[in-house]
């Protein structure tokens, strides 16, 4: 049976009066990847912060590895095996690509975190770092500072980072947006080969339904912050609940 890597137990945020995450129960399993949909305001990305710590929760939990991580910091989330992209994102902006994502191998091999001059010591810290950078073609702007890079550029660094940490748990919010159409499959291109090795979980927020139907084993909706339909991609997209009152024609063309 395939491993339960992530769950939220009944996981609930209120804002004064207003519930914007409303008992949301679901369980993510290794080698799958899961859409998170819904419209403006549905509550997907406030889930998400929950998740990863960003907001604490009023109710319910959040358990990874079978550990309650519920009131946890997000920094202990992440060397746990949690890993969102954006918060790694200019850890250092003045510093060079490959410096970047060098500090991150270094402190997730609690090798020391004094920085360049501990980081540079290092060979087999930079023959890695530069490993994945060539993942997500940046190899050729490894000297670049983070502050100069492209937008686009900006997001595949994000990836680099969150592969260079490691994590059991991937999460990436829109992953593409504002980014070109040209840099755009390089970004999905990653998160299908990071799928392709089955042993880690996947969460994607993620408006395009192109992207949506060529990555997602399974799309939950929510609506109003509930949990509103789940299942995999050709029932939840044929649902008519969701096609009419979540989605919109859009899935129609899915």
């Amino acid at each position: 049976m395939t491993q339960t890597l992530l769950e939220t137990h009944g996981l609930t945020v209120r804002f004064g009066g207003h519930v914007a995450v409303d008992a949301v129960s679901c369980a993510f399993r290794a080698g799958e990847l899961t859409a998170i949909v819904g419209p403006n305001g549905a509550g997907k990305t406030t889930y998400f912060n929950l998740i990863s710590g960003q907001i604490a929760a009023s109710a319910g939990r959040v358990t990874l590895l079978g550990e309650d991580i519920t009131r946890k910091s997000v920094a202990e989330r992440c060397r746990h095996g949690l890993g969102r992209a954006f918060q790694l994102t200019n850890l250092f902006p003045s510093l060079s690509v490959l410096e970047n994502v060098r500090l991150v191998i270094q402190a997730q091999r609690h090798t020391g975190f004094s920085l360049l001059s501990m980081a540079a010591s290092h060979t087999e810290l930079t023959v890695a770092a530069m490993a994945v950078l060539e993942r997500v073609r940046l190899d050729r702007l490894k000297d670049q500072p983070v502050s100069a890079l492209s937008h686009g550029n900006q997001r595949k660094l994000e990836v680099a980072m969150l592969i260079a940490l490691d994590p059991k748990v991937y999460m990436f919010d829109e992953p593409t947006a504002g980014m070109s159409v040209d840099e755009a499959p390089v970004v999905l291109d990653l998160i299908a080969e990071l799928k392709a090795e089955r042993d880690r979980t996947i969460l994607l927020v993620e408006h395009k339904m192109d992207v949506i139907r060529s990555l997602a084993d399974r799309i939950i909706v929510l609506h109003n912050g509930a949990l509103a339909a789940d299942g995999p991609p050709a029932q939840v997209m044929a649902s008519d609940i969701v096609q009419e009152a979540y989605m919109g024609k859009e899935l129609t063309d899915v």
